[in-house]
């Protein structure tokens, strides 16, 4: 918790007991429109504590355990700043420059968390980044960018959910938006420009993090399928992706002094800690839908590829049962799921052997999941880099999805998507959703990229209704990008790339 003071009576030790706010609370904030607005906190135990947002005002009482917590009334969409101000006796705590608006949540390893100031157009950006109605919470969390060696005692210290993330809300301008998520930030300017909202980002994302620590170990643990995922210590556990494991014992596995469980030793990759850390702090608060760019440390396995879209369908049902947007017991069972493709990579300098079919099971994640949206960025990856640097184009293509199936605007989501393949008279015929005004090639070239085994590309053409593949024996299987970095030139007319793929060929 936070505690911001403005003394009427100093004593130093009786301050600290009086008044408290969750850490998510801080001056230049977004809170979630049309829904109420819910404030907590600590206190002492009955004392009476007066919470004022505008002319909205709620007076409790803290309970025995000295938590408190209101709702006050939902707000619409409100581009004027407002203060909150919360009282106890003669403690108070003020935020100020707080708008009105939407939320979105940020998960991932170090694609989402990439900064502005690495990206590759950050030079240009720089000169748009005065963004009054975008707002960004971005901490910064225990062990960041520490590598090939063990913490230090400062570092393990912070190894607990309370100390882990640590971090303020600021507003957009161009010193405090070079270190926010890039992919966060253009998706954040897309939404709140086209729709004229306050847009609220808070980024938990971590570089290197699997999927696993994201996801409630309680509901990992009552889970048939993953529930071997927390039945040893999480640093030699089969179930867990080796990339990850080695760096947790690099980082934490022979330290003594590292705060522990039964599963043991706290890391930022260890099952379930990011989200009780982070997630589980915020869960009262209403968000409008969850951001998602993870996906390089469980794709170098063939059991974490496998798994990937069941463990990702288990993180964001949990999620859906929890998010109360109106303040309420109950469920958001359509809480927005967007989420990045991975990018292409070659095998020389990296281990992206088993990235076609990665990128595959995320496809699979559209029919799975319910309100998902998936953002392909095969055609921006870097050749011998896991992080590239075009993160503009994957914030917008994310923001695409929002706009279309959030925000209902007239917005083509996604590039091409295969519905079906059919062997026709010699031949195979590819039907697409998302064609838009019809396909086309990125480069004005002829299709590349298509195959019907996997490994021999073949030629295809564009017909009128998909895509066209001439063969004298039906295949099984027609594949599309089917290599770690790939070649495949398929776009709409809106210049989307077309997902990877492979289907049954009917």
């Amino acid at each position: 918790m936070r505690l911001i003071y403005f003394i009427l009576f100093f004593s130093p030790l009786s301050v600290f007991s009086q008044l408290e706010t969750a850490k998510i609370y801080s001056s230049n904030m977004v809170l979630q429109r049309d829904a109420p607005i819910p404030v907590w906190g600590k206190a002492v135990p009955g004392s009476k504590i007066e919470i004022r947002l505008g002319t909205a005002i709620k007076i409790t009482v803290a309970a025995k355990d000295s938590t408190w917590k209101v709702y006050l009334p939902k707000q619409p969409a409100n581009h004027q700043p407002q203060s909150l101000l919360i009282s106890s006796g003669d403690t108070a705590v003020q935020y100020n420059n707080i708008l009105i608006g939407d939320i979105w949540l940020c998960i991932g390893q170090s694609n989402m968390e990439w900064p502005i100031i690495k990206e590759m157009h950050y030079k240009e950006e720089i000169k748009n980044s005065s963004q009054p109605l975008l707002r960004f919470y971005n901490p910064t969390y225990a062990g960041k960018n520490v590598f090939g060696t063990k913490f230090t005692d400062s570092v393990t210290a912070m190894l607990n959910e309370n100390d882990f993330y640590k971090g303020q809300w600021q507003h957009c301008d161009s010193n405090s938006f070079k270190t926010m998520s890039a992919v966060a930030y253009y998706f954040g300017k897309q939404i709140a420009n086209d729709v004229n909202v306050p847009v609220g980002l808070i980024n938990l994302s971590i570089g290197g993090a699997p999927l696993e620590t994201f996801i409630d170990k309680v509901v990992l643990k009552k889970s048939k399928q993953f529930s071997g995922k927390m039945s040893s210590d999480w640093l030699v556990n089969e179930t867990l992706p080796v990339w990850v494991k080695e760096r947790g014992n690099q980082n934490v596995g022979k330290l003594q002094n590292v705060p522990a469980d039964e599963n043991g030793n706290n890391h930022a990759f260890k099952p379930g800690f990011a989200y009780s850390a982070g997630i589980e702090k915020l869960l009262p608060l209403p968000v409008k839908g969850i951001l998602c760019y993870q996906g390089e440390s469980n794709a170098q396995e063939i059991e974490r590829v496998n798994e990937y879209a069941a463990l990702s369908k288990l993180l964001i049902e949990d999620y859906r049962k929890k998010c109360l947007p109106t303040g309420q017991a109950g469920k958001q069972p359509q809480l927005p799921f967007y989420f990045v493709q991975l990018s292409s990579i070659d095998t020389v300098k990296y281990k992206g052997h088993l990235w076609p079919q990665f990128r595959d099971e995320q496809r699979k994640m559209l029919q799975l999941i319910p309100n998902s949206g998936m953002a392909v960025c095969s055609d921006i990856g870097a050749k011998d880099d896991v992080h590239p640097t075009n993160k503009k184009d994957v914030g917008e293509r994310l923001a695409r999805w929002a706009l279309n199936k959030t925000y209902k605007q007239n917005v083509v989501p996604s590039g091409p998507l295969p519905l079906n393949a059919k062997y026709v008279n010699g031949k195979v015929i590819i039907v697409f959703q998302y064609m838009s005004k019809g396909l086309k090639t990125s480069t004005g070239e002829k299709l590349k990229g298509f195959s019907l085994d996997g490994i021999n590309e073949v030629e295809a053409v564009i017909g009128d209704s998909g895509i066209i593949i001439y063969t004298a024996k039906k295949p099984e299987f027609v594949y599309y990008a089917w290599k770690s970095f790939s070649n495949g030139n398929l776009v709409n007319s809106e210049n989307l790339p077309a997902s990877t793929f492979k289907i049954k060929v009917r």
